[in-house]
């Protein structure tokens, strides 16, 4: 006789996975749903498609749920939702992360609008969490229509490649209604949404690799934001490398991050969505940091729409949670042109300002190379707040590059005599981008060697310990 097959047993597989051994307590394993029409009451599977409940990781406590789509596709209707709604309920009172495994067909048609106000209620906890506990979203399979908004409301995306997709729409009704033939990856793959959209901070090779990576996230971040993070092994740092002195010659500012942060500590997030800025998580002396760095192999390492949204969307994460920023500028300004003009450059790039002048955490600035404009402002200047601010030797600071400066300032002289423009372009860099000249009035605290750079970053993160006050701050709004 064969033996029957808990098909509930995938999804807890995949929570034991992720969680420390023996930790997971379910909850409401017998839930049912009530719904009679369309012949529902054959179909009522233990659980209604969602295994939930409290757990531990890193010895800590998480609130975990699994959808299920061997049970009615993983649909969401009235019982379903109720029993996510209780684990949330349970994460707010208990102080701790929620961890969304969803693999999920979307509402439930057959229960109509108990399905839509199912997941209204998960979406008005979502909104009510955040930037009080983290949340993470993993999508291990489906996800269309109104279940794409639980994960974008949520601190953390990570997609399973090949198997997630994520689209309000799906390819029929685009087909029917724009005539656009497109696949399920086109439309809401998830290279799509880690390259273009942004949706996806991180993906995930596998079910395997997508819980690995949920682990070290939550490694990073406090249980919520009544606590600070937690301090791991302290490690040394990479040898700082070489960075080219041509600012136009560009170089992988990967390589710099390595060169400050623990050996092996960074995690980095978004990293093919708006390459032309770095975030991520890492750890200086063993404790927990937010890293935010221009990116001279793209761009020029420019800010753009993109990138100022990525960033700023980090910046409030790190601050909500009371992780520390550490900045790396090496900026030539906002990327020119009518596209970005139109499509609100303004609007979008203010965002990142706005983050970083609200930022309460300690914060500390290294200008790499150069930092021009409005640019050099937004990216953690001292006028907006950083607890301190170093330049490494020939950085250059300024309203402009040399260049334009030049052409507005001596336009008379070059008139002239154009063979002088060298002359005047080594007498403005002189007068006005030598870091002796931000450093005199402390637009800059002290001009460093890039050698001491882990040293005075971390000298200066011990020294503002005491600041860190544990306490709500504020949300994580989608940006």
């Amino acid at each position: 006789m064969t033996e029957a097959i808990d098909p509930r047993a995938d999804r807890l597989a995949r929570i034991t996975a992720l969680v420390d051994l023996d930790s997971f307590s379910e909850v409401g394993s017998r839930a049912r749903h009530r719904v009679t029409a369309f012949g529902m009451e054959r179909k009522r599977p233990e659980g209604d498609g969602v295994v939930t409940g409290p757990a531990r990781v890193h010895g800590r406590p998480v609130e975990v749920f699994a959808q299920d789509p061997t049970a009615l596709g993983g649909s969401l209707g009235e019982v379903h939702a109720a029993k996510i709604a209780a684990g949330l309920d349970r994460a707010a009172r208990a102080r701790c992360p929620v961890v969304g495994l969803l693999d999920s067909g979307g509402a439930r048609i057959q229960e109509g609008v108990a399905a839509l106000d199912g997941y209204g209620s998960i979406f008005f906890r979502n909104v009510a969490l955040s930037g009080r506990v983290p949340q993470i979203s993993v999508v291990l399979g489906p996800c269309a229509g109104g279940a794409v908004y639980s994960p974008a409301l949520t601190d953390i995306v990570i997609m399973q490649r090949d198997k997630a997709h994520m689209f309000v729409t799906g390819p029929r009704v685009v087909r029917a209604v724009t005539f656009e033939d497109v696949s399920l990856a086109d439309l809401g793959g998830a290279d799509i949404h880690a390259q273009t959209s942004g949706v996806a901070h991180m993906v995930a090779d596998d079910a395997a690799h997508a819980l690995d990576l949920t682990r070290r996230v939550l490694d990073y971040l406090p249980s919520s934001c009544e606590d600070l993070p937690p301090i791991g092994p302290a490690g040394a740092a990479d040898e700082m490398p070489r960075v080219p002195k041509d600012h136009r010659e560009p170089y992988d500012v990967r390589s710099v991050i390595a060169g400050v942060v623990d050996f092996g500590t960074f995690l980095e997030l978004h990293e093919q969505f708006a390459p032309n800025v770095v975030v991520g998580f890492a750890r200086i002396e063993g404790h927990a940091v937010g890293v935010v760095a221009n990116q001279p192999l793209v761009l020029a390492g420019c800010l753009d729409i993109d990138a100022s949204e990525k960033a700023a969307r980090f910046v409030r994460m790190c601050d909500a949670f009371g992780v520390p920023l550490v900045t790396l500028v090496d900026v030539p300004g906002f990327l020119p042109g009518t596209g970005q003009e139109a499509s609100g450059i303004i609007r979008k790039g203010a965002k990142l300002l706005y983050a970083f002048a609200e930022a309460t955490v300690p914060r500390v600035t290294v200008i790499l190379r150069k930092a021009f404009g409005g640019a050099y402002i937004v990216m953690n200047s001292k006028s907006l707040g950083a607890d301190a601010v170093f330049s490494w030797p020939g950085a250059e600071i300024a309203v402009m590059g040399a260049e334009g400066a030049v052409d507005v300032i001596y336009r008379r002289e070059l008139a002239e005599d154009a063979g002088r423009r060298e002359e005047l372009l080594t007498r403005y860099r002189a007068e006005a981008m030598d870091p002796s000249v931000p450093a005199d009035r402390l637009s800059v605290d002290e001009v460093i060697e890039p050698g001491e750079t882990r040293a005075r970053v971390a000298a200066t993160l011990r020294s503002l310990e005491r600041s860190m006050r544990p306490g709500y701050r504020h949300d994580n709004l989608p940006q």
